[in-house]
């Protein structure tokens, strides 16, 4: 192959990785590795306009080059992890009501599915543009029984991971801790490193889990139901304004090993320190 053909056929190649983001329903095979970016400032407040040249991508220390930077809203497939087991009963109505306005904010290209846990994690419905389905299946079940946390996360990964579209992220609600699950927090960690979702956790109690969302990028938030609907909003409006950065790995090795990220954001000027959440990294590919 001459190289003008192999430097038109790189050009398509990462032409579509931009498409892959604005269109759900074409699929390539290119080997970029993407992450998405939250910048906030000291007040916590979105910044959601910072140009390419502002960012910094390493991977185990070695700085990469961006080949591919989007600051627009990617459809998303998020699943609804929701806790129904007994400690929920005094605050499960105003929990419901927060998750279906969630609902309400997304677009008609986002998909979610629910999974519902106490004594075990149950699918209760899987993914569905129809937020109604949602809705009414999330009214249908009493709270009671006990806390099986860990499967109900476990399980929710394991489904958002099918997702048809290519931003993926779960929604914890829950109060309590585990007391039930066949999983523990160590596999769950594990999972969570391998699955390449963004968990968002609503902690009405004491759940110990807010690593899992720091691990992936997200956020926990510890609240009342008085808060609820100020957090719903919170996440909502940060899944939409995010950055999505790609790279190809400078190392090649197909090990299967840990790979450390780390983001830099040169703040523009006049701006003080910025605030950056990512994922800690990836497990690279293994022959």
């Amino acid at each position: 192959m001459s190289r003008q053909s192999k430097t038109l056929v790189l050009c398509v190649l990462f032409t579509a990785a931009g498409v892959l983001y604005a269109q759900k329903s074409i699929k390539i095979d290119v080997d970029l590795v993407m992450v998405n970016v939250t910048v906030t400032d000291g007040g916590n407040k979105l910044i959601t306009d910072l140009p390419r040249e502002n960012f910094q991508l390493f991977e185990d220390k070695i700085e990469q080059e961006i080949r591919y930077f989007s600051s627009e809203a990617a459809p998303l497939s998020l699943g609804i992890v929701f806790d129904i087991s007994h400690s929920m009963q005094n605050k499960i109505q105003l929990a419901r009501e927060a998750a279906a306005r969630f609902l309400e904010t997304g677009t008609p290209e986002d998909e979610y599915l629910l999974v519902e846990f106490a004594n075990r994690a149950e699918l209760t419905e899987n993914f569905t543009t129809d937020i109604n389905k949602l809705r009414d299946r999330l009214a249908l079940r009493p709270a009671k029984g006990a806390t099986a946390l860990y499967d109900a996360v476990y399980l929710g990964l394991a489904k958002v991971r099918a997702g048809q579209n290519p931003k993926k992220a779960l929604l914890l609600i829950t109060d309590g801790e585990d007391n039930h699950s066949r999983y523990s927090l160590g596999d769950i960690r594990e999972f969570v490193r391998e699955s390449d979702v963004q968990i968002y956790i609503i902690d009405l109690g004491r759940s110990f889990v807010s690593e899992l969302a720091e691990m992936t990028g997200g956020h926990s938030y510890r609240g009342s139901v008085d808060d609820l609907e100020d957090i719903c909003t919170k996440i909502a409006l940060e899944l939409k304004s995010q950055y999505v950065l790609g790279y190809a790995s400078t190392n090649t090795v197909k090990d299967g090993k840990f790979r450390k990220l780390r983001v830099r954001v040169t703040p523009p000027t006049g701006m003080l320190k910025l605030n950056v959440r990512t994922r800690d990294g990836y497990f690279a590919a293994k022959n």
